[in-house]
């Protein structure tokens, strides 16, 4: 099968979780046999423009305007326009948060190349929810109602979709993790270095992932754990405004920001971690959530109803999510705290790659 996949950013040019599962599904689907190109934008000059990487091809082309987040790229469009059933047997895009899934929608439109969407959660981190919500009434659901098949990670998600009126197919696809890599036994990392509590932010720093409410919170808690540390992993638009409020605050010593962490270094992170925590206003399946959870590390989440009961199984999820309220829920895990593998048998990578490429070929022609 010949997949042209569809998607703003790619690991590792960017670290974000949608840009992982990108690269990961990639990777896997040419090691199964299959002809894969992916079509992205490159924010960095210095890469190449065509790079053959673990068995499949990445395009990159000039991302043109950013607009909240997202690339208004002129080259996705004049590229898919040429693209036709002769070049691919299928496309497949990446969350339809973003401009490049709407012109994937518009060459299904006009063309004959199968589409698939990934809803990697239903709201942008970027854009204002209202704004956003907006979105999802008008040129969200058209998009949506392009595709052939559309995945989403859980039954709550699905019928989220189809409450928009979006009438496409929908398949339900688990958000998996390698919990071969996440587990609680092996190395921790060297870059924490704390012998008390750590709590962990693993994350853009991204107005929808609400960071400085990780940091308020964790004010709070060193009341009652003084030699507690916070590590956040990641960047992004918000750091400068995180890094002066921890130096408002006077935590500067128990802060560290660690940046983007290689991928290959987050089990040991995790492992290195009591909690972590996620104050996002909305998210899809969080991978940090289950790679934690895989590693013996207890999350504090917003209340997210796809995963509410997966996360209280063992952590806790806050309904009014606020700096106080979360730092009464990490505190209360700081209390009892175990290093053991918590239960993500539903979230098996292998099986997210099978069951997507199953339904690829099921709209192939």
């Amino acid at each position: 099968m010949r997949i042209l996949r569809v998607a703003p950013w790619i690991y590792p040019d960017t670290k974000g979780g949608g840009d992982y599962h990108v690269h990961a599904m990639s990777r896997d689907q040419a090691a199964m046999g299959h002809d894969v190109t992916v079509l992205t934008t490159r924010e960095d000059e210095s890469l190449p423009r065509i790079e053959e990487t673990h068995g499949y091809t990445i395009l990159r082309v000039s991302p043109g305007v950013t607009l909240l987040g997202n690339d208004v790229s002129p080259a996705v469009a004049r590229y898919l326009w040429h693209a036709d059933s002769e070049d691919f047997d299928v496309m497949h895009a990446h969350s339809h948060c973003y401009f490049v899934t709407n012109l994937a929608a518009l060459k299904r439109r006009l063309g004959d190349i199968p589409l698939a969407i990934t809803n990697h959660g239903l709201y942008s981190q970027n854009a204002p929810e209202r704004l956003f919500s907006l979105y999802l009434k008008t040129l969200g659901r058209w998009t949506f109602n392009q595709a052939d098949v559309v995945f989403c990670y859980t039954d709550v998600d699905k019928q989220r979709v189809r409450d928009l009126g979006v009438t496409s197919r929908i398949e339900v696809v688990s958000n998996g993790i390698d919990t071969e890599r996440f587990t609680p036994e092996g190395p921790e990392s060297d870059l924490i270095d704390a012998e008390g509590p750590v709590v962990l932010f693993v994350g853009r720093f991204a107005e929808g992932k609400r960071p400085w409410l990780a940091v308020e919170a964790f004010a709070e808690v060193l009341a009652a754990y003084p030699d507690a540390q916070l590590y956040l992993c990641g960047d992004g638009a918000l750091r400068e405004d995180l890094e002066a409020q921890v130096e408002e605050l006077g935590i500067g010593e128990a802060v560290a920001f660690l940046g983007h962490v290689p991928y290959d270094e987050m089990p040991k992170v995790y492992r290195s971690g009591d909690v972590l925590v996620l104050p996002s206003r909305a998210e899809g399946v969080p991978r940090t959530v289950l790679e934690a959870m895989a590693s013996g590390t207890a999350s504090v989440t917003s209340q997210l109803e796809q995963i509410e009961d997966l996360v209280n199984s063992v952590g806790r999820t806050v309904e009014e999510m606020s700096a106080e309220s979360l730092s009464h829920s990490v505190s209360d895990l700081l209390e009892d705290r175990e290093s053991e593998e918590q239960a993500v048998a539903n979230h098996q990578w292998r099986s997210t790659v099978g069951d997507t490429t199953a339904y690829l070929e099921s709209i192939s022609y």
